[in-house]
């Protein structure tokens, strides 16, 4: 299966009742990060980064449902960090479940199926694995071996009881269109998860690896040439086409990051998940509100210069599709 069906109405419905209301800023998914710590040390992550008493703190539940609440989002993306260290984690989910929010946990999958136990199927619930390549590039991208078949065994796993699963991968300098094919083909028709998705690596500075994020030229070169042919058509991609044909070059946008707003244990981020620059917000109100928007985005900020992440700009093409019938059409019809 794809995007549920359920999912699409609910989420389509609450972007309407917000165009109604005449709210102008409103978020789709919140960005849920419950700790920073981590089982691998990647060498494109930036959040581990971070000092030891940063990483010592978690979220309680109920900041969670709060902060939920607070900012209203339909879906809620669980990140971290390796959000299945979190102790209370299975009550997070089951809390926001509860509230029917659609929930996506984000987790490497090293410790996914000795976890299982904790959760339940759900319309409302899919694990997130990060897949970022075949065997060899995914555990060289995570500096640690064996990974791959850990995360493609709990994959296994959690069908075989009945879980939705998608998969995020991320793309760097090393990878090219065949790579880029080999592993949605895995995906799509071998492991044959429900969704896929995908992004260029965004340039953390304190990554350890700072020598192979993609570039916007390199970006639009490497999809232009992996979608050739139709081929992003018969993946189960979890991206708008427009977002798809923003990695390909064929249209351009602005930044949209309040689309996704992130809240961890620092606070309301600004502008997004990925960079902390910018003082954190004691509130989505203050983080909508007093947030110079027109400062991010490429050719505003130059840490936006090289971002095509889907958590500033898949927002822009979700709206850009809603305010089309032809897009809107399209949208429903390639997932």
């Amino acid at each position: 299966m794809s995007v549920p069906w359920r999912q699409k109405l609910a989420v389509g419905w609450y972007i309407t009742k917000q165009r109604l209301r005449r709210v102008e800023k409103f978020p789709l998914v919140l960005q849920l990060e419950p700790l920073y710590q981590c089982n691998l040390a990647c060498a494109g992550c930036g959040k581990i980064q971070h000092p030891q008493h940063i990483l010592a703190r978690r979220l309680t539940v109920q900041e969670c449902i709060d902060a939920v609440e607070e900012c209203g989002a339909p879906m809620v993306s669980i990140a971290g960090g390796e959000p299945l260290i979190h102790k209370e984690i299975h009550l997070i989910a089951k809390e926001l479940v509860k509230r029917r929010k659609f929930v996506y946990l984000c987790t490497n999958a090293l410790m996914m199926q000795r976890k299982l136990d904790l959760f339940q199927p759900s319309p409302y619930f899919a694990w997130s694995v990060h897949i970022d390549g075949l065997r060899e590039r995914h555990d060289e991208s995570v500096c640690r071996s064996g990974v791959f078949d850990k995360a493609v065994a709990a994959i296994r796993e959690a069908q075989r009881r009945g879980f939705r699963v998608t998969t995020n991968t991320t793309f760097f300098g090393q990878d090219d269109a065949r790579s880029i094919r080999a592993v949605l083909d895995f995906l799509n028709d071998e492991l044959k998860v429900d969704q896929m998705q995908i992004a260029p690596g965004y340039a953390y500075e304190k990554a350890p690896d700072q020598e192979h994020f993609l570039g916007v030229e390199r970006t639009r070169a490497i999809f232009r040439e992996a979608f050739a042919g139709g081929k992003r058509r018969k993946w189960r991609l979890n991206h708008t086409p427009l977002y798809l044909d923003f990695l390909e070059g064929k249209v351009d946008f602005e930044c949209t990051a309040w689309g996704i707003p992130s809240f961890s244990v620092l606070g309301w981020q600004r502008p997004c998940y990925l960079m902390a620059d910018a003082p954190y917000a004691a509130s989505y109100r203050e983080l909508v509100e007093e947030t110079d928007w027109s400062r991010y985005g490429r050719g505003r900020h130059p840490k936006c210069e090289n971002c095509m992440a889907h958590c500033g700009y898949e927002p822009t093409a979700v709206l850009a599709s809603t305010r089309s019938l032809k897009e809107s059409v399209r949208a429903a019809l390639s997932s």
